[in-house]
């Protein structure tokens, strides 16, 4: 996993200051306590930015473009981030709840300790992403290619794998009661033994000792 590559010395600066822009990029910089709700920001670009603390909720991030970029105790519920294309980009202690992600590639991305119950990945293309400690009930993966993905010590009880093949992909770190995959997408995970009994009732076998 490649990290954001981030200079020690970031100047902080206001979120609002992005308005000023005609061309809405922000670089080289830490935002801290913003708040952006209920708006459309189409076309933004990110290059070596921290926010921390900030408030995004039900905002429109239209062809989101960020490399190098970590989001600390974030509130970005409800946030669609279609065509986005994000690399090395860090989400630590975020709450995600309901975030849409259509269309958008994901490379490099680092999702910890994080709530992403209800979001939807719509045929993204998620290469080198990690999942780490985070609660993602009820998330929806659509027609998604996934390479070199990590999901470990997660929630995914009611997440859904639609058209998703998931080979090479490991689940047996992570918790769950019901996953909605079939079993062709399901073919090359790795899943525990406990999982594998799990799998094994969905597809109405009897298990005896």
């Amino acid at each position: 996993m490649d990290y954001p590559r981030l200079s020690p010395d970031l100047e902080v600066k206001d979120f609002q200051a992005l308005f000023a822009q005609e061309d809405s990029i922000l670089e080289n910089c830490r935002i801290e306590e913003a708040e952006f709700e209920n708006e459309t920001l189409d076309r933004i670009n990110l290059d070596q930015v921290v926010f921390s603390n900030c408030k995004f909720t039900h905002t429109n991030f239209g062809h989101f473009d960020a490399l190098d970029v970590r989001f600390e105790n974030c509130d970005l519920s409800n946030v669609v981030f279609e065509g986005a294309s994000m690399r090395r980009v860090e989400f630590s202690r975020c709450k995600l709840v309901g975030c849409h992600f259509p269309e958008a590639y994901l490379n490099q991305i680092s999702f910890q300790q994080t709530n992403l119950n209800f979001s939807s990945f719509s045929q993204v293309k998620i290469d080198h992403v990690e999942f780490l400690d985070s609660h993602m009930q009820n998330t929806d993966f659509f027609e998604c290619k996934l390479k070199q993905v990590a999901f470990e010590r997660c929630d995914l009880n009611e997440a859904t794998f639609e058209q998703t093949p998931m080979k090479g992909v490991d689940l047996s770190q992570s918790e769950f009661s019901t996953l909605a995959v079939s079993m062709g997408d399901l073919k090359g995970s790795r899943v525990s033994s406990a999982q594998a009994v799990q799998f094994a009732r969905l597809l109405g076998l009897i298990i005896t000792d």
